[in-house]
Parts: C-alpha cells; structure tokens; sequence
C-alpha cells in the first residue's frame, strides 16, 4: 500500500488542515494537546529511554510529540498526511534553530513500512487511529516499522457511554477542550479490540494507562482507568 492517500479520509485530512494554524498556540483551539504532552512523554519514557534513539511518530500532526521526543534526545521522525500541518512542523523546526534532530515526511505509515522496515527503536500513534478508516492496517505498519524488542505505543479513546459523555459530549460541546467534530463514536476503538489487532502483528500488550481531565483543576493526569482517552505500551517480540 503506497498510495500516498491508500488509508485516509479525506474530510479528516482536510479537519487537520484547517487547524494547522492553531498547533503551535498553547492557549488554542488544540491546547489539550500541549496540556497532555508532558504526561504522554513521560510515560513513554518509561519504556523506551528516547535519546540517541531512532523513534517515529506515526500522525505527528504539526509536530508537538515528534519535538518533544526530539528535544529528549532522540533522532525524530513525524509522517503525516495533512500537508499543512507539516509545514507548520518543518517550520516550528526551522525556527527552533535545528537544535534537535527531527524531520518531517508526507508519506502514508503503509507506504514507509514497505520503504524501511524495521528500522524504529520506538515508534508512537497517538490521537491518530480513531480517524482513519483502517486502523487494522495502521497498527501493522507500525508493527512493520519497529526493530525486534522495540516499542510501539497507541493512544486513542475507547468506545463506551462514558466516552461518549465526557470525550465527545463534554470535551467539545460543553468544556470546548478540543474542536466540535473531531471525533466520531462509531470510530473509537475499545482496548480490548485494539490490544487483540496488536498481538496479532506480534506486539505484546506491556502496560496500559488512561488519562482523564480535572474540569474544576483544568488539569490532565494519569490514571488506571481506561474508560475514556487511555494509551497503550507494546513491545515486538522478537523474531517477529
């Protein structure tokens, strides 16, 4: 699959796009993901020390994942398929005076799973899956794309009432977290799915954890619970 668009939907491209002015506005219309970031980072270096590593953000976005792993100390590289938003990457790069080694390609993660296998210390998609219209594939490519003992980590919201409620309703239609219409219910995916695809491409289910907002704090902090936004740590086994 090397089409550049062979697993994407076009109207959740063209959603991205139209934020691309907002990625790098802490304050903004994507400020949760500014918020969650320290927490998302953290975690993952709980698995998988990032510096001097060769990581890959799979739906990097305009980049707020793939500079803070960067700035970790890693060798960076985001894909994306919203043209916008990765130049509103490569240009946060660039006025970021190149300190740190990340770079940004307009490719689909099929596409560079079929150029570079294997070749990730660590790979992560996170807030990505829930809008595409193959996930299934996405989490094989990524599988494709991680050395043998390397890590791969997903984030998503799980599909219940309570997502429902808090992700959808409340997040953008009460709290106004993040935009109305990022996401659809029947496109969430429960853990338990999400983890079954993972074992199927020979990713072992190492650690889960949630993360869930404090409305009266205006605070994002980890927790055990999966019900809502949850992320989970993989590791390829080897000889996979």
């Amino acid at each position: 699959m090397t089409s550049m668009h062979a697993n994407a939907d076009q109207s959740e491209l063209q959603k991205f796009s139209d934020l691309a002015h907002a990625w790098w506005d802490p304050q903004g219309e994507l400020k949760s993901l500014h918020d969650i970031n320290p927490l998302r980072l953290g975690w993952i270096q709980r698995f998988a020390p990032l510096h001097g590593r060769d990581v890959l953000d799979v739906g990097c976005g305009g980049g707020i994942l793939t500079h803070a792993m960067a700035a970790a100390g890693a060798r960076a590289l985001g894909v994306d398929l919203a043209s916008k938003s990765l130049k509103i990457a490569k240009l946060h790069a660039l006025e970021s005076g190149g300190r740190w080694e990340e770079q940004y390609r307009e490719i689909s993660v099929e596409g560079l799973a079929d150029e570079c296998p294997a070749s990730f210390d660590a790979v992560t998609c996170m807030e990505m899956l829930e809008h595409v219209p193959d996930p299934a594939s996405v989490v094989a490519a990524c599988a494709r794309l991680v050395k043998p003992g390397g890590w791969v980590f997903f984030s998503t919201i799980n599909r219940n009432w309570k997502s429902l409620t808090q992700a959808i309703i409340g997040a953008e239609y009460v709290l106004g977290l993040v935009p109305k219409g990022t996401h659809e219910y029947a496109k969430l995916i429960r853990p338990s799915e999400l983890a079954e695809v993972c074992r199927a491409n020979g990713l072992h289910l190492r650690a889960s954890e949630g993360l869930t907002y404090n409305p009266l704090t205006q605070r994002y902090f980890l927790t055990p619970s999966l019900d809502v936004n949850y992320m989970l740590a993989t590791q390829r086994l080897e000889g996979v």
